[in-house]
């Protein structure tokens, strides 16, 4: 492959994210004909049409889709073989992490601020969701998940631990009354939160004298998205079981009460998820190790040892 191919596709690349050719230029620091030259080249070379071209917009063709992501995987690959074999290069290029949105809100987000200022040229892009991805499929560079690992071909690192609490809100318990046991679960309603991947809700853990009582408690209302389990909470519609670090700052102003709080459940696992290369990624490598770190300082947090008064 020509030295040129390279610079070629690194500027096709621009165009499509930038939406043209003339903001292709602009953050190329070339002049417009040079871009749209370098298209022209790639297309013969190619013997295929890459994009339609407008007065007002570029648009991928079939073709160019196909081209394009290939290609970023292509210039994304390059980079990172030069950067493990220059180790003075400090870590850089786009990171893409997902994460469940409960450990988004509460302890990755309000920490990113850290990571920029120790890797300014690693741009992130995150994804937060509670769904079941595919990581290989959907370009993902690391995920974040919280409980036991189905078996994967991934590679997993444990981060550590988060308490479980069960809360509900002032309104709905002063209707419904206070649960005094597991069982006293029978006689209210749940929001019960659903796994995408089984499509059945999640069983609610319990230690009672010892022994783990696990199951899935009475309720109308099943969810898939840790936001809407919250304000469902709030809103009065039932009793939840969720992370303990999110829900404390609701807990503390009272706007969510904790209770059977002498069976607290185990905590759950929280590991970092990552595919099976060789070669990690300096950008991937630099960011595992930063969660680790992030998460052992945040380990009394997280684990509920802190007082909620």
């Amino acid at each position: 492959m020509r030295s040129s191919m390279f610079e070629y596709m690194n500027i096709f690349v621009q165009v499509v994210e930038q939406g043209g050719f003339a903001r292709a230029a602009d953050v190329l620091h070339l002049h417009r004909p040079a871009v749209t030259k370098a298209i022209q080249h790639l297309e013969d070379d190619l013997g295929a049409k890459l994009l339609n071209r407008t007065t007002r917009k570029v648009s991928l063709t079939e073709e160019g889709d196909a081209f394009y992501q290939r290609t970023k995987i292509l210039l994304s690959d390059v980079d990172d073989i030069m950067a493990s074999f220059s180790p003075t290069r400090p870590p850089r290029g786009k990171l893409r992490v997902n994460a469940p949105l409960s450990l988004a809100h509460s302890v990755l987000v309000p920490a990113l601020n850290d990571f920029q200022s120790r890797y300014p040229d690693i741009e992130i892009v995150l994804t937060s969701t509670d769904r079941r991805i595919d990581l290989l499929a959907e370009g993902i560079d690391c995920m974040i998940r919280i409980g036991e690992l189905q078996d994967s071909s991934l590679i997993s690192r444990r981060l550590g631990e988060v308490k479980m609490v069960t809360c509900a809100s002032p309104n709905y318990l002063q209707k419904h009354g206070v649960p005094q046991t597991p069982e006293d679960l029978s006689r209210h309603q749940a929001i019960n939160f659903f796994s995408e991947r089984h499509r059945e809700a999640l069983e609610w853990s319990f230690v009672r004298e010892g022994e783990t009582v696990s199951f899935i408690p009475t309720g109308h209302i099943c969810v898939d998205n840790s936001d809407i389990l919250l304000t469902g909470c709030l809103s009065g519609l039932g009793i939840i079981h969720g992370v303990h670090a999110v829900l404390a700052p609701w807990i503390q102003s009272g706007q969510l009460v904790e209770v059977l709080a002498d069976y607290a459940g185990e905590s759950k696992p929280v590991s970092v998820l990552y595919p099976d290369r060789r070669h990690l990624a300096p950008r991937v490598r630099v960011f595992i190790d930063w969660l680790c770190a992030l998460f052992n300082e945040q380990k009394p947090r997280l684990q509920g040892l802190l007082q909620s008064e």
